[in-house]
């Protein structure tokens, strides 16, 4: 009982700071808390199914793309649509897609994860490597499936004018339920159950764990998630096009996910807050600096070089991430024990 009142208490507090800082804070914080939230959300569901379940997955862009491109066909009007696809008409089923801000998203997301159930089928069949190659693979279609139907998704030109619902009300208070979310995930039976698979598949089959089920289940939960914050990017950019969902992206949540250690959502919280956060509060690197009096020049780009020397830097010193696989509450119980061992 008392567990639950503290964890209420905590719920309550995140929202509260939620509201303060979309009330209070400038459009420029905003505008990176923003960016934090959504790759939280990727992240987070990205790490259920590589980090806590233990499947190689490179599929987070494809997911991400369903869910911005259904979300965004669902807010843009009929008028709009028209005026905007140019090379073809809209097909009759897109001039009929309509929805509010967060119908629309939770269909994304929805939609994601039905295409997840269909693909587990094939996907599931390989292990390893072979499955990586294989959900990397559905990244590249999902791309060329929005380039090459410009009735349906406006070809390369892509979506405009997106109604810009996504403020960080709406995106820090969905990112704070995922995390939730997957921590009782994680918790369960069924995340025991993941872990089991991770840990040895072979075994997890011999103690009467139907493996395939759980790598589904959790498939599928992860391409929720992504797709509902494939929705909230869309929503935030206000614009899409096939080039923002490229391997970058996946590559960019696989960096969040091993720097907070593989199956830990605390982590993955943690490390987005710091790759978001550094990739933006490094930008100066960028620009010209007076160093002792001279001036650096101009050098773009200087900031992922150094982005990229201080990962490097931490991943030697901490080769299973921030967190290794356990939570932050596992960690801190585990030196509290220490503590009074001693």
């Amino acid at each position: 009982m008392k567990n639950a009142i503290i964890k209420m208490l905590l719920i309550i507090l995140a929202l509260l700071m939620i509201g303060w800082a979309h009330r209070n804070l400038d459009s420029y914080t905003l505008s990176i808390l923003n960016n934090i939230g959504i790759f939280a959300i990727l992240a987070l569901s990205y790490n259920l199914i590589n980090g806590v379940t233990g499947q190689f997955s490179l599929e987070p862009n494809g997911f991400v793309a369903i869910g911005a491109y259904m979300t965004a066909l669902f807010l843009l009007p009929a008028d709009a649509k028209l005026d905007m696809f140019a090379l073809v008409d809209p097909a009759p089923i897109v001039l009929k897609m309509h929805a509010d801000f967060i119908p629309a998203v939770i269909a994304g997301g929805l939609f994601a994860m039905f295409i997840a159930l269909l693909l587990s089928f094939p996907v599931f069949r390989v292990r390893g490597d072979y499955l990586a190659i294989v959900t990397l693979g559905f990244g590249f279609i999902i791309r060329i499936f929005a380039i090459n139907n410009p009735a349906y998704t406006n070809g390369a030109l892509g979506l405009n004018d997106i109604p810009p619902y996504a403020n960080f009300l709406w995106i820090g208070s969905i990112a704070l339920v995922t995390f939730i979310v997957m921590l009782h995930i994680v918790f369960s039976r069924y995340g025991r159950a993941m872990k089991a698979v991770r840990d040895d598949e072979d075994a997890a089959t011999a103690m009467g764990i139907n493996t395939f089920w759980i790598k589904t289940t959790a498939f599928m939960t992860s391409a929720f998630f992504e797709g509902v914050g494939g929705g909230l990017l869309a929503s935030f950019l206000t614009t899409i096009s096939p080039d923002q969902f490229t391997f970058l992206l996946t590559f960019q949540l696989l960096i969040i996910i091993v720097l907070g250690g593989l199956g830990s959502m605390t982590g993955s919280l943690v490390a987005t807050i710091l790759v978001m956060g550094s990739m933006e509060w490094l930008r100066f690197l960028d620009s010209d600096m007076v160093i002792f009096g001279h001036h650096t020049g101009a050098h773009p780009g200087m900031r992922m070089v150094v982005f990229a020397i201080l990962l490097i830097i931490m991943m030697l010193f901490a080769r299973k991430g921030l967190f290794g696989d356990k939570e932050l509450i596992e960690i801190l119980r585990d030196k509290f024990r220490k503590k009074a061992k001693q």
